[in-house]
């Protein structure tokens, strides 16, 4: 089978075998609710894709053993489908996760609050309200935090440039500037550096901005100014641009600009609504500006001395076990995956391994060998659709692809476009099922 071309049989083949292999320690859904099995207590922080999926996971497991998760909001505003906010086909709200059935349904404690500080050698985390909870095993799944890379851009400017790369009123904001900027605006789109949050994310709020200016903007343009060379399904967005938004031709609704012509934003100013990029510090003028900063691992993981000099968090392939302090294991955009993207699939996926693992440790049992699975859907218009798939496994003691597994949309195949913007839609209401149902 060639490797870069999406084969969804052989794909859904493998990936069902993942979570099989995790279901040896599985306890049924009504077990969970008995809560009869082992024991032991389980703190999680952050209740995003990897957190939830851990928790509701460990209970389902093993409904003995206790689990708690701090998070600080009431509910969580997913970052997959916020694109799709930008073009007008979704809302918000429907973005928008509860916690409610992590409790009802699977006996998970849930605390809204802030870990301020943890203790690894005392096995303890301290809360903003004054609590502080103990722990057998700890999962810390903080997320991102941005860096400020872009001279002129940090949070004192976010309600006038936004990123949006956290969604939530950030996404609001961005949706409300391009709706109000003028037809014929320029929207100035600063792509980050490796590694960052959604590989395809960018291209795809590129897609989706393009998809509402061609509906309601239609003498608008996109300036993506790029930090790298290159990004995630390079050529299927480019053949979806060119298909629906004229690209590569003098009418081309979309210039992409990369690092090696210039791409790299350096500074911003606010003032003039102007960004300089490239090594001779061309100056660009736009009517809505959206910078997506670099990144790093969420500020608690930094704190507790989890990050090395990456800024990103080193763990065991296997169990996702900090590297520098054991018991606390470290899952989702803010660990060092191997060859995983970060993506809201990728941190369901390493939360249930990690689960199982912490189930088998907690019972003095060996667990199972790993594999793990994603995949990341895009639109690039409402009815055309892309996609890259892969199975991962351990080899030379790192996580790396399953040779042969997976792939890419099908580029010379155009047909299944539409079928894989359907595909996208019920992956989102799949994995968040999953994930906080």
């Amino acid at each position: 089978m060639n490797k870069h071309t999406f084969n969804r049989r052989r794909f859904l083949g493998l990936a069902a075998a993942a979570p099989a292999g995790l279901g040896i320690l599985g306890a049924s859904h009504k077990a969970a609710a008995a809560g009869t099995q082992g024991g032991g207590h389980v703190v999680i922080v952050g209740g995003g894709f990897g957190g939830a999926t851990a928790a509701k996971y460990i209970r389902k497991f093993d409904a003995g053993i206790k689990v708690t998760l701090i998070e600080p909001g009431k509910t969580y505003v997913t970052c997959p489908g916020s694109n799709w906010v930008l073009a007008g086909m979704r809302e918000l709200s429907s973005l928008t996760q509860r916690y409610d059935r992590l409790g009802k349904d699977w006996g998970v404690e849930v605390i809204h609050d802030t870990v301020t500080d943890i203790d690894a050698i005392g096995k303890s985390v301290k809360l903003e309200g004054g609590s502080t909870l103990s722990y057998d095993r700890l999962i810390v799944s903080p997320g991102i935090a941005l860096q400020d890379n872009v001279e002129g851009y940090d949070a004192s400017v976010y309600d006038k440039v936004p990123h949006a790369w956290k969604a939530g009123p950030q996404t609001t904001l961005l949706r409300d500037q391009i709706v109000a900027m003028e037809d014929g605006g320029t929207i100035i789109i600063a792509c980050p550096p490796n590694p960052f949050r959604c590989p395809p994310g960018p291209p795809e709020r590129i897609s989706m901005i393009a998809a509402y200016l061609k509906q309601n903007k239609p003498r608008s343009k996109i300036l993506a100014l790029d930090a790298k060379d290159s990004f995630s399904k390079k050529g299927l967005f480019e053949q979806g641009w060119e298909a629906l938004y004229g690209y590569g031709t003098e009418n081309s609704m979309i210039e992409w600009v990369p690092a090696a012509e210039g791409g790299r934003v350096l500074r911003l100013d606010v003032a003039d609504m102007s960004v300089i990029a490239g090594d001779f510090e061309e100056k660009h003028v736009g009517q809505v500006i959206n910078i997506i900063p670099a990144q790093k691992a969420g500020i608690i993981a930094q704190k507790a001395g989890l990050t090395d000099d990456s800024g990103w968090c080193p763990v065991n392939p296997a169990t996702s076990e900090s590297t520098f302090h054991p018991y606390i294991h470290v899952i989702g955009d803010a660990s060092i995956q191997g060859a995983m993207p970060k993506s809201g699939y990728a941190a369901n996926s390493q939360a249930k391994v990690c689960a199982a693992h912490i189930v088998a440790m907690l019972r003095e049992q060996e667990a199972v060998s790993p594999s793990w699975v994603n995949t990341c859907y895009s639109l690039v218009g409402e009815d055309y659709g892309i996609s890259v798939a892969a199975v991962y496994e351990i080899r030379d003691d790192r996580i790396a692809e399953v040779e042969g597994a997976g792939g890419v949309s099908d580029i010379n195949d155009l047909s299944i476009r539409p079928a894989e913007a359907t595909f996208a839609r019920a992956w989102y209401d799949s994995i968040t099922r999953d994930t906080w149902g």
